[in-house]
Formats: C-alpha cells, sequence, structure tokens
C-alpha cells in the first residue's frame, strides 16, 4: 500500500453497527485481517467506537462486538436475528458456524 492509498483509508470505518442494542456489526472492507483494530461507526446516530479482528473477516460478515455464548440472542439493525450455537468473543467472526436463525 502507498502512502496516498493509506491516507485515503484514514477515518474510514471497517465496520457497521445499526443500533445501540446491536451486539454484531457488519464488516464492510475487503481484506480485513486478524489484528486489524476496526474504526465502526453507529448509524442510528454516527458515533464511532473501536474494536480489535480476531480472526481474518469477509466483507458482509458479522464480527461480535460482546462476548457471545452458545444460546445467545444476537442482535442486528435493533433486532433479533438468531441465536448463538457456539460462541464467538469480542472481535470474533460471527457467521453460519456460530450463528443459526431461530426460525429452525
Amino acid at each position: 500500500m502507498t502512502d496516498n492509498e493509506e491516507d485515503q483509508t484514514v477515518g474510514k470505518p471497517h465496520l457497521l453497527k445499526h443500533d445501540h442494542t446491536d451486539n454484531v456489526g457488519v464488516v464492510v472492507v475487503e481484506g480485513l485481517t486478524a489484528g486489524t483494530e476496526m474504526l465502526g461507526v453507529v448509524t442510528a446516530d454516527n458515533s464511532d467506537f473501536t474494536v480489535t479482528a480476531k480472526a481474518d473477516i469477509p466483507i458482509g460478515h458479522k464480527v461480535a462486538l460482546t462476548d457471545l455464548s452458545e444460546g445467545d440472542t444476537v442482535m442486528k439493525y435493533g433486532e433479533d436475528i438468531g441465536r448463538m450455537v457456539g460462541p464467538a468473543s469480542v472481535g470474533e467472526h460471527v457467521h453460519t458456524h456460530n450463528c443459526k436463525t431461530k426460525r429452525w
């Protein structure tokens, strides 16, 4: 990455949290790698926060913003979107391997 490319990414969010009640955020950049200190933005009020990625997480996938245990409800958009079927600590990848819908 050149200095110019680096300058263009400063201040741009790595993940979005839609509502303050959400316990997961969505990665919005390609190539997110473990160890990255992610800038997050809460879209409800444009506030920001940071969290460190504990794994490589693909764009569009979720990241835990609180420690989540098996059976915990997953909140996104301020809504219940499913339950944890395996644990994820803050900064870990949340996807089909540890999160399922409650519909079935």
